[in-house]
């Protein structure tokens, strides 16, 4: 029999490059986005079903995965991948788009998640991956929200890889870093916040831009790359929790990992810091 796959987030860049790639592998996808009417590529391939998830909306969660169990019997794994970054100063960003960050990035992910551990429970097993970042492992300045969020979807990952053994549910966390061209950091440009509203900071911001500007110059990793490091993560077999997906933050990930905490902090201040 086929294995199926739920894939939140499916309608671009790389939760519909990992869509097609499953669908091309023999899985049955179910390829859920906000808007699904508007897809074109997907609703072709005989195995994908295409339907309305909205992370934020919890009838559509549980429409979307009875949808998938009537159209394929049930669901073998879940890929939490609906997301979105902010990017700009703490001080700067509305209490509103804070609390959208949490709300997609977060509590999103613990909805779906929720609602389908009775699904896997009673099939006796099933497969959670859920999209970190980088910035889950190591923070960035004018990432702290986007950070915040990854911080706690690890935690909360980690914890509940913990709790689902018991069911024969595994969890794995799939950490990329820079990918090239994808409409997540498209929507990440337009989720700027207006940091010049604060001319305090103007200096730093400019340094900030520099670093990073810096930091793109790195060669970056492409949609297709991450979502041959998910598949993998889904076929290995293993109970493996974290998976580093892109070699542009390996050395980050290290330093983080690997180095005293005085040695981390060092170094990052020496990057980012601009005194007043």
């Amino acid at each position: 029999m086929r294995k199926t796959i739920l894939i939140t987030g499916s309608s671009s860049g790389l939760g519909k490059t990992t869509a097609r790639l499953f669908a091309h592998q023999g899985w049955n996808v179910v390829a859920t986005m906000r808007r699904p009417e508007e897809e074109r590529e997907l609703v072709q391939l005989l195995n994908v079903l295409v339907t309305r998830l909205d992370v934020q909306d919890r009838v559509s969660i549980a429409t979307a995965i009875e949808a998938a169990i009537a159209r394929f019997g049930q669901i073998d794994a879940l890929l939490n991948n609906a997301g979105f970054g902010l990017f700009g100063l703490f001080e700067a960003t509305p209490p509103e788009k804070v609390a959208e960050q949490f709300n997609v990035n977060v509590f999103g992910v613990m909805d779906v998640t929720r609602a389908i551990l009775p699904h896997f429970r009673q099939n006796k097993g099933g497969l959670i991956l859920n999209i970190s970042s980088g910035a889950g492992v190591f923070t960035l300045p004018m990432l702290s929200l986007y950070s915040a969020s990854k911080f706690a979807l690890e935690g909360f990952s980690e914890a509940l890889s913990y709790e689902l053994a018991s069911q024969n549910i595994v969890v794995k966390i799939i950490e990329p870093g820079g990918i090239g061209n994808t409409k997540f950091e498209q929507r990440s440009g337009t989720e700027t916040v207006q940091n010049g509203a604060i001319p305090d900071y103007d200096r730093f911001v400019a340094h900030t831009n520099d670093v990073f500007a810096s930091l793109r110059e790195v060669r970056l990793a492409t949609e297709e790359d991450v979502a041959k490091v998910i598949y993998q993560a889904a076929i290995d077999g293993t109970n493996r929790l974290r998976y580093v997906a892109t070699q542009d933050i390996k050395p980050m990930v290290k330093a983080r990992r690997e180095t005293s905490e005085d040695e981390y902090i060092a170094f990052m201040r020496t990057r980012f810091g601009v005194k007043a």
